[in-house]
């Protein structure tokens, strides 16, 4: 039954951020090949692709891996530690449903 929750937890992420993705892609922020505006507006105008380049990375690795937490809830092992085998805790799973890995092998990856 808790599968469930964070099934519908996951689909409701993967909706969301497609439903982003879609929206953003009507707004286009400085347009690269126009020589309009000074220095700092050409500068500003770059830093604003490259982070909208960042999230738009974000938000495919979260896509990609809500997928995976999909497919392991249909194959039965959600919820289980891809490195140590052991149960995630719940809390982890309600504040990260798409998570691989528990907080312990969490924190030695890093």
């Amino acid at each position: 039954m808790e599968e469930a929750v964070y099934k519908d937890a996951l689909i409701r992420k993967r909706a969301e951020i497609i439903a982003e993705r879609g929206a953003k892609s009507f707004s286009t922020p400085m347009d690269n090949n126009t020589r309009q505006g000074d220095m700092a507006d050409q500068a500003s105008g770059n830093n604003e692709v490259h982070i909208q380049l960042k999230l738009k990375q974000t938000d495919a690795k979260i896509l990609k891996a809500i997928e995976e937490a999909l497919l392991r809830i249909d194959q039965g092992i959600y919820g289980v530690c891809r490195d140590c085998g052991e149960p995630i805790a719940p809390a982890r799973l309600n504040a990260i449903p798409w998570t691989r890995v528990c907080i312990t092998c969490k924190a030695k990856q890093q």
